[in-house]
């Protein structure tokens, strides 16, 4: 949709589409509540052209569409959600990278706004927002929100407030970050091997400005509330030195000053956990002085921190004081051990090597029926069996290349009662006889009314696949001829590539990424992700 012009702004607003990662906190509903108020305030406000919710609960992952565990009831988005035609995309728990990807992967618009399940829209967001982006050049491939984070005015913020606050001087956080289409396609988008909701955003704003974009500060801001936590938050938040690692294997050890991110204090986490060690190592040789020397070292850098965590931070009498004490005195002494631990993991993930991102592709994964083999409603009789043209030579090209191949096909004919599991077992047979052998078969039996985590178009099947064979889901493409199949493949973080038949709807063809004739342009379309066939 064309969105109304704003006063002030000439010609007409760029259309955006809004996508927000959640793992269904209450302050969604309240997001969703404030970006529905942005017309309420200024009627001429330009609305989203499409709103996502990217539902990154955990599904229940498990081969031959069985589930070992319940599914997460659907994210209930309430009235809120119908006024603003919001859609619920499942992606399974795999981080807000992964869930990002999903979102706008899912929508059209040349704009995209990433905006965090816990934030809130002021009055006038969306006026501000529509003049961010119409005032962006040709070049801009993205528009940062200013973040508020609101602080107590009747004593001074804790530790975890601070932390929260750090986000106001960030550069290109995605708490309200919009980027153009056009650059996210450029650079494949969030590289989903950043699992937290750390270093991702400033991997992508590297990877964009290092294509020719560039990002701009807007004049929008956003209001970032201190979300409440325990008291182990500041050492879950630790596992972001994995990131760290991570980002030096991508992008050298100039990484923080080409992102304009602080250092921390790893270096002082290092000492006091060897400080640690020597007073251990001391005891078990039976060396005392070394020992005391060891523990007093730790014990004053343990000290030291606390005491820089405490200084501003509240004070004695006020009503968090005893509780912030608490927290930075067994904190402050586990921080240290936490932090080292992970980024020594990270760089060892990292220094096994790590190739740029999408990478490689490992898997290709064909619906069945109408892609593979012509399609007969609820075929349970192997002789029906008839593969569609190339679909052999397709395949032996692949396996070939080292690609392995797989198939995940929806069989609701189970649920209805019209053919067996034994039937559907015996055509898949029948399938194998006349195109060589899978990898990996993934078969969901259930209706559509079943709320299953594996019938397309949930992304259940092609985890399912994916974690069988022991490849990430961004090394895997899906080839099918529906719109679920597709939806699917961008829900759990796959390639689609879509292959019309007579029944695929003209929407269907339109939505899709990648759309090919028959199944050898499939391959052709996918040629600059697959490997060099390997000489026999």
């Amino acid at each position: 949709m064309t969105a109304p012009a704003t006063p002030g702004v000439a010609g007409t607003e760029p259309t955006y589409a809004v996508v927000v990662p959640s793992i269904g906190r209450p302050s969604l509903l309240r997001l969703l509540e404030t970006l529905a108020a942005q017309a309420d305030g200024s009627p001429a406000a330009p609305r989203p052209s499409e709103v996502v919710v990217a539902d990154d609960r955990r599904l229940p992952v498990a081969g031959g569409g069985t589930a070992q565990e319940p599914v997460p009831e659907p994210l209930d988005l309430g009235d809120v959600g119908a006024r603003l035609g919001a859609r619920v995309v499942r992606t399974g728990g795999r981080g807000p990278a992964a869930a990002r990807n999903a979102g706008w992967r899912s929508t059209s618009a040349p704009w995209v706004v990433f905006l965090d399940d816990d934030v809130e829209l002021p009055d006038g967001w969306a006026d501000l927002l529509a003049a961010d982006l119409a005032a962006a050049g040709e070049r801009t491939g993205g528009v940062q929100g200013r973040l508020h984070v609101p602080l107590p005015t009747h004593r001074r913020p804790t530790d975890w407030e601070r932390g929260t606050a750090g986000l106001q001087d960030a550069l290109w956080p995605t708490a309200d970050m919009a980027y153009r289409r056009t650059a996210l396609e450029q650079v494949a988008g969030f590289d989903e091997r950043f699992p937290r909701a750390y270093r991702e955003d400033a991997d992508l704003a590297l990877r964009v400005r290092e294509a020719g974009w560039e990002l701009v500060r807007g004049t929008r801001t956003t209001t970032h509330p201190v979300r409440p936590t325990d008291d182990g938050v500041s050492l879950r938040v630790q596992a972001g030195t994995r990131d760290d690692a991570t980002m030096r294997a991508l992008h050298g050890p100039d990484w923080r000053e080409r992102a304009e991110t602080g250092r921390g204090r790893l270096a002082w986490h290092v000492v006091t956990v060897g400080a640690a060690g020597v007073a251990v190592a001391g005891l078990l040789a039976r060396r005392p002085g070394v020992a005391a020397l060891g523990a007093a070292t730790w014990a004053g850098l343990t000290l030291d921190f606390a005491r820089r965590r405490l200084a501003p931070g509240p004070r004695p009498g006020d009503d968090v004081f005893a509780a912030e004490l608490r927290r930075m005195a067994w904190t402050s002494a586990a921080v240290p051990f936490a932090a080292v631990r992970h980024r020594v993991a990270g760089t060892i993930v990292a220094r096994r090597g790590l190739d740029p991102w999408p990478g490689t592709l490992a898997a290709v994964l064909f619906d069945r029926d109408g892609t593979l083999v012509h399609d007969v409603p609820y075929n349970g009789d192997p002789a029906a069996v008839r593969p569609v043209d190339g679909a052999r030579e397709v395949l032996d090209d692949l396996r070939a290349r080292g690609v392995r191949v797989g198939v995940v096909s929806n069989q609701s004919g189970v649920a209805r009662g019209m053919i067996t599991r034994d039937q559907v077992d015996a055509v898949n047979a029948r399938v194998e006889e006349l195109l060589g052998p899978f990898d990996t078969w993934q078969v969901c039996p259930h209706g559509p009314d079943d709320a299953c985590a594996c019938r397309k178009p949930a992304p259940g099947m092609v985890l399912a696949a994916a974690a069988e064979l022991g490849i990430e889901p961004w090394r895997c493409a899906v080839v099918g001829d529906i719109g679920a199949d597709v939806a699917a493949a961008l829900a759990a973080g796959t390639t689609p590539v879509l292959v019309p038949t007579p029944v695929t709807r003209a929407e269907e063809v339109d939505a899709a990424p990648h759309v090919a004739a028959d199944l050898t342009a499939a391959l052709r379309a996918l040629k600059d992700r697959l490997p060099e066939e390997r000489a026999s």
